[in-house]
C-alpha cells in the first residue's frame, strides 16, 4: 500500500494545483476545437456526442469511489450491447472512421479534463479501470488494486506512455509495475514534478506521432 501511506503531503497539494493550472489552459486552448470535433462524429454516426462510462476512482483499502467518466463517443452507438464489457482490440470493428482517428490522436479524452477541475481525476496517474473488469483483475494480478490507493487516476500516466491501451489481462499485468513505480515518485516534490513533467512530454509525442488507438 505504498501509494497510500508515502505520498507526501505537499506533493498531493502541488499536484492539485497543477491539475486545475494544466486542465484550465489545456481546456481553454482545446475548446475552439470541440464543435469540429462533435460535427465530424455528428456526421459519421448516430448517437450522442459524449460518452459517459463508470469508472473506479480514487480508492482506499476500505473503500472504493466511482465515478463517471467523460469523453467524445468513438464507437458505434450501443456498441457493446452484443458484446458486453470487453477491451479494445487491434482494428476493432466497433470503433467509427472519425472514433479511430480520434484515438490515434488521443483527442477522445479532451472531455476527461472536466472529470480533472471536478475532482475525479488527475491528469496524470494509473488508468480508471471498469468496475466490470475491476474483479477479475484483482483476482488474477498481485497487488493490484494497491497501486491506486489515495491516487488519483489520470488521463496519461506512465503505464499509459510505455505501453498503450490495454486490450487483455497481461496487458493490465504488465502495467502495474509502471503504476507502482509512479506512485513511489511521490514520495517528495522533486522526483513527482521531473517524473510528471516527463510523462506530459511523452504524451504530447504520443499525440503528434499518432501512436494512440
Amino acid at each position: 500500500m505504498y501509494a497510500l501511506t508515502n505520498c507526501n503531503k505537499n506533493v498531493g497539494t502541488a499536484k492539485r494545483v497543477f491539475d486545475l493550472a494544466g486542465a484550465g489552459l489545456v481546456l481553454l486552448l482545446t475548446l475552439p476545437l470541440f464543435p469540429f470535433i462533435a460535427l465530424a462524429i455528428a456526421i459519421n454516426s448516430r448517437g450522442p456526442i459524449f460518452y459517459k462510462q463508470l469508472r473506479v476512482g480514487r480508492s482506499t483499502p476500505e473503500q472504493m469511489q466511482l465515478f463517471e467518466i467523460i469523453k467524445f463517443r468513438t464507437m458505434y452507438q450501443d456498441a457493446e450491447a452484443r458484446s458486453g464489457a470487453v477491451w479494445a482490440t487491434e482494428n476493432d470493428p466497433r470503433i467509427t472512421a472519425v472514433g479511430r482517428f480520434l484515438r490515434k490522436s488521443r483527442l477522445d479524452e479532451l472531455p476527461q479534463l472536466m472529470n480533472v477541475l471536478k475532482g475525479e481525476m488527475s491528469l496524470i496517474g494509473p488508468r480508471p479501470e471498469r468496475p466490470s473488469f475491476y474483479q477479475t483483475l484483482e483476482t488474477e494480478i498481485p497487488f493490484f488494486a494497491d497501486r491506486t490507493y489515495g491516487v488519483l487516476p489520470g488521463i496519461t500516466g506512465l503505464a499509459q506512455v510505455n505501453q498503450g491501451y490495454d486490450t487483455s489481462i497481461e496487458d493490465v499485468r504488465s502495467k502495474v509495475g509502471y503504476d507502482h513505480s509512479y506512485a513511489l515518485s511521490h514520495a517528495n516534490l522533486t522526483t513527482w514534478l521531473i517524473t510528471d513533467l516527463s510523462i506530459a512530454f511523452k504524451t504530447l509525442i504520443i499525440m503528434v506521432d499518432g501512436r494512440g488507438r
